[in-house]
């Protein structure tokens, strides 16, 4: 719900409410706000309630300088290891993008968007950068939400073509470089957006 922006950014809820949105016990649900709060993806507000964080233009650069630093180097050493067949699964991913992106479904483009980076990073076979670049899509995603309602799909390009194709060719180097302008491109998007709203 907080990476796909189905909690928008400063949006309270209580623990008996996703409780009932879920339909899940108690201790699972508190479970889960404690560590979605310990990873920043939650923040408590007091009285049993806790909100999705509002993304300011600071924490933005943070985010941008994190993810610019851990993401294309997962993507460096997963082109280093990655097989025919995940290129393929990774190719698949993409056209779906495509279509979500075509048919203006935000919800499936931030789904297959979210699988296209995870797909990649897990060839890295790093597991300290990976749950590092997870915590960072998280906190980003209600954020891109946001941009998606304003622009639409139509205006979310991304390199993925140039990543795939650098995949193909065997060129990690490459496959770092179209990974960083992706983030890049999707960081801009989130500033503009904010900027906007003066956040």
């Amino acid at each position: 719900m907080i990476l796909f922006g189905e909690l928008a950014p400063g949006q309270a809820v209580t623990i008996q409410g996703l409780v009932s949105d879920l339909n899940a016990g108690m201790t699972p649900v508190r479970e889960a706000i404690r560590r979605l709060t310990a990873e920043g993806a939650l923040q408590f507000q007091g009285n049993r309630r806790v909100c999705v964080p509002e993304l300011t233009l600071a924490q933005l650069d943070e985010l941008a300088f994190a993810r610019q630093a851990i993401e294309p180097q997962l993507a460096y050493l997963a082109a280093q290891k990655i097989t025919p067949e995940a290129i393929s699964k990774l190719e698949s991913i993409d056209e779906s993008l495509n279509t979500a992106v075509r048919r203006g479904d935000v919800k499936a483009y931030l789904e297959h968007n979210h699988r296209f980076h995870t797909t990649l990073y897990e060839q890295a076979d790093a597991s300290i950068l990976f749950a590092i670049a997870q915590m960072l899509l998280l906190r980003g995603g209600p954020s891109l939400r946001v941009v998606c309602g304003r622009l639409g799909t139509n205006g979310l390009p991304d390199k993925h073509q140039q990543a795939l194709l650098a995949l193909r060719s065997g060129s990690p180097e490459a496959v770092a470089t179209a990974i960083r302008d992706d983030v890049n491109q999707g960081i801009d998007q989130i500033r503009m957006t904010l900027s906007s709203l003066d956040v």
